[in-house]
């Protein structure tokens, strides 16, 4: 439960190298994600290429921490593997998730960063990672080791449980 606890978005980090079996370990936790009817619809894109990385930032808002991350993963769906119409999204959020999870058990920082159903970061991301048609980009995460600490909050509001009705 510590890193459910403890994870906070982390947008500055070192130039330490994240390895590729330490990212195989993010990617093998999101493939843990639940999905439904076990579709796994997901597929994802490695980016350590530091071109790609700052091309992302002239179209999408708020992704100025890839100037710094050592990497960053995007979480896409294969529309041809969805049996289930639209449930890709929460698919592919809870990869998103487990990203983020495993991340932070790993002493590394990261952020997720929201592009689908925003069709101004959708589409040029899909051009710049040469996607397939069927593919859609849902979010990145980016990936780094942390250069600030984050203060940990109680999150916990009971005034947002509700018990049998509203």
């Amino acid at each position: 439960m510590d890193e459910i606890y403890s994870r906070r978005s982390i947008r500055r980090y070192t130039e330490e190298k994240v390895s590729d079996e330490l990212i195989q370990d993010l990617l093998r936790s999101a493939m843990y994600a639940p999905s439904a009817g076990n579709e796994r619809p997901w597929h994802f894109v490695v980016i350590r290429d530091r071109d790609i990385l700052t091309r992302i930032t002239d179209f999408h808002p708020y992704s100025s921490m890839l100037l710094g991350a050592a990497c960053a993963i995007v979480v896409c769906a294969d529309l041809r593997l969805e049996r289930y119409k639209g449930m890709w999204v929460q698919d592919c959020s809870a990869a998103t998730m487990n990203i983020l999870l495993a991340a932070e058990s790993h002493g590394l920082g990261a952020v997720w960063l929201g592009v689908y159903p925003e069709e101004d970061r959708v589409n040029p991301l899909r051009e710049l990672l040469n996607l397939p048609d069927s593919v859609l980009p849902l979010s990145i995460c980016s990936v780094g080791y942390p250069a600030e600490t984050r203060k940990v909050d109680e999150r916990y509001d009971e005034s947002r449980v509700h018990t049998d009705r509203w």
